[in-house]
């Protein structure tokens, strides 16, 4: 009877974990798709900065009781609280915080159709920094993602809103960094998953209240706004964040990031259902490219003969 070799029982062992992964990267898509629209919502009465920063805050306050009742163990070594550090600042102060910024200026499908660059620049980065070479699958799945999401909101970018396209790429920045360091730490389960989402939400979250206030002021209270962001706090940053981590530890950088973007498509339908826009031909043919390039991206061999892609660099 032949032997397998570690690479191999490693990939049998972790193969029935896939389409759990899978369902969790599906279930952290359809909910931040309708986070563009909530937060469109929100910052029409709120300072964009003040909703995200009540946002992130809010959700380490739900996760906060987990947090001190987890039965891992203290303490996080400095270079883990760095780490921290930074995928709080890139992920929420920066990248959430540019975003919900932007929205202000431009609609919620544009937001979303910047948001799909994300796979191609998570692929330059994660190859270098993660040593995750994507097959050549993979690039052509992610090149048709790409293009179905252009041809999908060739409509929604419109003239004159130059400043809010501007804000959304620098927040393009922090959401690399995020998804590069996040999947770095949870691949080699450095931090527990809790951590890996509590932490990071109160240092971004923190960190947006300090610049917001100053700038928005106090916000006021509006029950439909509040109801918003306690929403968007506890399902769509806290519930959301966690699975998103918990995936990670099983889909790589490139795959996670090219199935939320299917996001686009969502935030379309919601924001037809809630905001009145409306789909067109064009913007079907691009759906249908987009699902595509993703089911290209996720689609793996069988665990006989074949190759981890989510453990590329293990």
């Amino acid at each position: 009877m032949s032997k397998t070799n570690p690479a191999e029982e490693k990939l049998i062992r972790n193969f029935p974990l896939r389409p759990v992964a899978l369902a969790e990267g599906l279930f952290v898509t359809l909910v931040w798709a309708s986070s563009f629209v909530f937060l469109k919502m929100a910052v029409d009465n709120i300072g964009p900065l003040t909703v995200a920063g009540l946002r992130y805050s809010l959700g380490f306050l739900v996760l906060l009781p987990l947090l001190v009742f987890r039965k891992t163990t203290w303490p996080i070594s400095p270079r883990s609280w760095k780490r921290l550090f930074i995928i709080g600042f890139s992920a929420y102060t920066l990248g959430n915080g540019a975003l919900s910024w932007g929205l202000k200026y431009i609609p919620a499908t544009t937001g979303s159709f910047l948001m799909s660059f994300l796979p191609l620049l998570v692929l330059l980065v994660s190859a270098a920094y993660l040593n995750e070479i994507p097959t050549r699958r993979q690039i052509i799945g992610i090149i048709a993602s790409l293009v179905g999401s252009a041809v999908f909101f060739s409509s929604g970018l419109q003239t004159g809103e130059p400043l809010g396209i501007a804000i959304v790429a620098v927040g393009l920045i922090g959401f690399v960094v995020f998804g590069i360091v996040g999947r770095d730490i949870a691949k080699v389960r450095e931090v527990d998953t809790l951590s890996l989402t509590a932490i990071p939400l109160a240092i971004g979250g923190g960190l947006l209240l300090l610049i917001a206030l100053p700038i928005e002021g106090l916000p006021t209270f509006m029950p439909k706004t509040w109801h918003i962001i306690l929403v968007l706090a506890t399902i769509n940053t806290a519930l959301a964040y966690i699975v998103y981590n918990h995936a990670l530890q099983v889909l790589t950088a490139i795959e996670m990031n090219a199935l939320l973007n299917l996001s686009p498509l969502g935030t379309a339908f919601l924001a037809w259902f809630l905001l009145g826009e409306s789909l067109t031909v064009i913007q079907i043919v691009g759906m249908v490219i987009v699902i595509a390039g993703v089911m290209l991206v996720q689609r793996v061999q069988s665990p006989k003969g074949a190759k981890d892609e989510s453990h590329q660099s293990c």
